[in-house]
Parts: C-alpha cells; structure tokens; sequence
C-alpha cells in the first residue's frame, strides 16, 4: 500500500507524484501537475518545459502511491476561477445579459456564433452546488431564438457536469484559461513596427479579423466594439507605411473582489507577417498597456489542442490557471 493521506493536499494544489508503474512491478514514475481530486487522487499532468499538456487527467490508485510533494504554489481556489470567469463575462456581456437563480447563472445572449456572448456561466457564489436552473436558461434562450449554451468551468461548473453527462448535450473541445501577474512585465522587443492600440477597429482591424480561421458576419463584428462592464482597447502593429499586419482586442474588467483584470484575444497577425515573432510582441505590449491602466493580472483562453499558442503565452509568462468547455443542449 501507499503512504498518501487524502488531507496531505488539496484540490488545486500543485504537486509531484511518485508512483508505482502498474504494468512494470517495480518501476516509479512521476507526474507533476495539479489537483483535481484527492478521494481519488486525480492530476492533471503538466509537460516538461513548462506550458500544460493536453493530455488527460490521471486517475492514481492509492495502492500505487509512494509520494505525493507539494510543489511551489499556484493554488487555485474556486473563488479564483469564478473571479477570471466573471471578468471575462463582463468583457463579452452579449446583446442581452441578466441572471437566473437569483443571480447564480449569468445568462447571455448576442450574435449567436462566439459561445463567449451566447451561453449561461454559473457564476454566483452557490451555483457550484445547487442544480442548474436549466427551465429558466432555457426560455431566456427561446426567446432569443437561440440554442441552449452552457459555460462549464471545472469545479465550480459541477452541477451542470453532472446534467451534460445524463445525455443530450454536445460537449465543445477544452479550453484552457491561463492567467499571469503583470507586477513584472516582460520587456518590449522593439523593432520597425509601431504599436498603437485605439478605442474603436477601423475597417483595417475589422478585416484581419477571423474567429477560428472563419470570418464572422457584421453583426458578429459589431458586437466586439459594443460597450463592456469596463474598458475596451483595439490594438495593432503597423509597419512604417502604415500597413495594420497584427492586431488584437484588450479589455480591462473587475473581477468583483477588488482585482482589475487585463483580457486579450482576437489575436491575428497577416499571412506575410508570421512567424517573425509579431505574436510575442503583441503579447508584451498588450502586458504593458495593462499594467499601465492598472490591471493587477491578465487573462486569455486558448483551445487545449493548440500547442503552438499555448507555448507562445507560455513564452509571455502565462501558465494555466483552470479550464472549460461549452456544452449545448441538442434539440428534441
């Protein structure tokens, strides 16, 4: 038998497991990564060199476990993920957006394509425990006609977990939400290009824009530049003549428990243009705009799949904070 006690660690901790190989007696392995459960133990593994892998949670037997150590923390508490989840629904409230469950489900509704503006979050402080109020999402959704979407954030999304898994729900790919201090920024690597980050895209910044490889239709554009429940900022590289070869959308949102956060996405840079590196300094002039308007921490969101993303936000200081995935209810 192993030594591992359950209230040796923490859901959220970040640990190393030494454990017996079950299919060669006799050989120790280890995974670094963090706690999803403790009764089971499961981890989701990190990969070596730092950015977080795609692969699947580990479920480890007990009688497997040598040792179980705390590594240096970076533990998420559920608070922490319902903060970033709250600061990220403020910079994608929809057309529509109002509670449901006496404020524990956010419910919104917009251009009916980004799931970011097109799905109910469980974002109050009881709605990890109680049922989905799925009657009320429901008719807000029918009104809109629109699906039934859900933002499932692990832990704190249990509920409706349990729901999607009874059937009937088409389950989106996972995404990761990686978070990072800005009280140290990585420095600029300054170049020929200029960077200028405005309050509303021209038409230059609305044509380079795709969403998943796609271009979206106007509405759906529109609805990036609508007021938020903070500030918005439309950044971009230029080269010398003028011409807009990367850009992406920045918001400055709160959190509701005293932290201003910076949001980045809608990243894209020209054809001609990649693989110069315009990525990473994108990235660090979007990190110091945000320090420089007073965000405390930065947010984004990459799909699990996309490793090469998730290694350029690795290389701007960003490590994975938690994950979610949509789920949408499939029509009778």
């Amino acid at each position: 038998m192993g030594i591992f006690r359950s209230d040796q660690v923490n859901v959220g901790d970040r640990v190393v497991v030494r454990r017996l190989l079950p299919d060669t007696p006799g050989h120790l392995s280890d995974i670094i990564g963090h706690v999803l459960s403790v009764d089971p133990l499961i981890v989701r593994p990190q990969a070596v060199g730092g950015f977080e892998s795609s692969a699947e949670a580990v479920e480890i037997p007990a009688s497997l476990i040598k040792v179980v150590k705390k590594l240096s923390p970076r533990r998420v508490r559920n608070s922490d993920i319902r903060a970033v989840e709250v600061a990220t629904a403020k910079a994608f409230p929809g057309i529509e957006h109002t509670w449901a469950d006496g404020g524990q489900w956010l419910m919104r509704a917009g251009d009916g394509i980004t799931e970011r503006s097109n799905s109910a979050a469980p974002l109050g402080t009881s709605a990890g425990f109680d049922a989905v109020p799925l009657d009320e999402i429901a008719a807000f959704y029918a009104r809109h006609d629109l699906p039934v979407r859900l933002l499932i954030p692990e832990r704190i999304g249990a509920p409706a977990e349990k729901l999607i898994n009874a059937g009937g729900w088409d389950l989106g790919p996972e995404i990761i939400v990686m978070t990072r201090s800005l009280t140290d920024v990585p420095e600029v690597n300054a170049g020929d290009l200029s960077f200028r980050i405005d309050d509303q895209p021209d038409a230059d910044w609305l044509d380079l824009y795709h969403f998943r490889g796609r271009a979206l239709p106007v509405h759906a554009l529109e609805l990036l530049r609508e007021q938020i429940d903070g500030r918005m900022g439309f950044a971009r590289l230029l080269t010398p003549n003028g011409e807009t070869v990367a850009i992406t959308r920045g918001t400055l949102t709160e959190s509701g428990d005293g932290r201003r956060w910076l949001g980045y996405s809608a990243v894209e840079v020209a054809a001609a243009y990649r693989r110069q590196g315009l990525g990473t300094r994108l990235g660090q002039e979007m990190l110091h705009w945000g320090a420089a308007s007073g965000a405390d921490g930065a947010y984004l969101q990459v799909i699990a799949s996309n490793a090469a993303g998730r290694a350029l936000y690795t290389k701007l200081g960003f490590v994975e904070h938690h994950r979610h995935r949509y789920a949408e209810q499939v029509a009778s």
